[in-house]
Order: C-alpha cells, then sequence, then structure tokens
C-alpha cells in the first residue's frame, strides 16, 4: 500500500493530449407517436448492412418518381438528413422492382410494396466500410426486419397517412 497522494492532474492532462473520439448520432425523423415503431427494425437493419442512414420512403410517377422520406433514422448526423439519391431505390424493367437489391458499399434497398400508386422502399445508405455483399444470414434477417416495416406500414395503415 502507498503512502502518496492521488495525483488526478495526470488523468485531466492525458485526456487533453488524446485524440477526442467521434461521437455517433441516433437522429430519427418523421417517428412521431406510433410511427416510432420503426426505429428498432431500421436501426437493426443498418447495423445488419453496415450502413450509416435507414429510411422508408415512397415514390410516386405521377409527380415524377421523387423519393419522399416517411420516416428516417440516421446514425451519422443530427439532424437526420433527408436528401435521399433516387438511384439508390431502382426500379426494375417490366416495373416490378427487386425485392432486395445489394448496392454494397452504396447500401441497399429494399422493395416494401404499393398502395394506391405509391411505391415504397426501405433504403439503407452510408455503408462504405462494407464492400462485399451480405452473408446469407443477415439477408436473412434484414429481410425479416423489412417485412416488419412492410406490415407497419400495410396493416396498421401508416402508408394512408401521406397526403
Amino acid at each position: 500500500m502507498s503512502d502518496g497522494i492521488i495525483d488526478l492532474t495526470q488523468y485531466l492532462n492525458r485526456s487533453k493530449v488524446e485524440k477526442e473520439t467521434e461521437r455517433g448520432a441516433f437522429a430519427l425523423w418523421g417517428a412521431d407517436g406510433e410511427r416510432s415503431r420503426f426505429a428498432l427494425p431500421l436501426w437493426r437493419i443498418i447495423y445488419l448492412a453496415q450502413g450509416e442512414r435507414g429510411a422508408v420512403v415512397w415514390r410516386d410517377p405521377e409527380d415524377g418518381g421523387e423519393a419522399h422520406p416517411f420516416v428516417v433514422l440516421d446514425l451519422g448526423r443530427d439532424p437526420a438528413r433527408l436528401d435521399l439519391e433516387i438511384d439508390a431505390i431502382p426500379i426494375a424493367e417490366d416495373g416490378e422492382p427487386p425485392v432486395l437489391h445489394d448496392l454494397r458499399a452504396d447500401g441497399l434497398a429494399i422493395f416494401l410494396g404499393s398502395r394506391e400508386g405509391r411505391v415504397w422502399h426501405l433504403v439503407v445508405d452510408g455503408g462504405d466500410q462494407r464492400h462485399g455483399g451480405l452473408s446469407a444470414r443477415s439477408r436473412e434477417d434484414i429481410l425479416f426486419l423489412a417485412g416488419e416495416c412492410a406490415g407497419l406500414l400495410f396493416l396498421r395503415d401508416f402508408a394512408d397517412e401521406v397526403e
């Protein structure tokens, strides 16, 4: 046992020298009230896809196919970024979008369904650290969680809230 007095300055000085780590964000947009149910499946999908931002979006061919955010969870910035790359939301040539479109380092897009002329997708982006495709296990889990989001949209009639 030492008779010396604990010198806290060595710890205080060390914090000045050490580089501060970047803090993450957890910015949720559009998830008021019952829509907050999207937060957990979105967070899990972002994690599995090694992304930074996840969003449930809709497109209406009648307004030019512009992507409109419905719920956004951004783990990279606060406030959540609402700008969406339309190229990340593919439409197949025969008019039916793919169920899961893996863009690798650019993220992924999952077709959730359509109602009243609107086409719904779940999009994850900012996954620049993932260069390979999804593992079979991650793909299965992501599709299951996307099914939860689709159920919220269409069975709980959240898709009908869009004006």
